[in-house]
């Protein structure tokens, strides 16, 4: 087995649902450019509101990918 070195990077995703929809806008995004996704870890959790009201909310992930040499 080699040995592989993995890059993080922090993504903010948003949706005006949830924060598990968030967080996989975040993940689904990043896995159109990046490859060989391997682990996103959620960081911080919030909403945006507007007049009283949630508007969005979003999650800050953390998504790991295999770095290429």
């Amino acid at each position: 087995m080699s040995d592989s070195v993995y890059k993080i990077i922090e993504l903010v995703g948003t949706s005006p649902t949830s924060w598990e929809d968030a967080a996989k806008n975040a993940v689904e995004t990043a896995s159109q450019t990046l490859k060989d996704l391997r682990i996103a870890e959620i960081g911080k959790l919030d909403m945006k509101i507007e007049d009283g009201k949630v508007v969005a909310y979003r999650a800050r992930v953390y998504i790991s990918f295999k770095y290429q040499k």
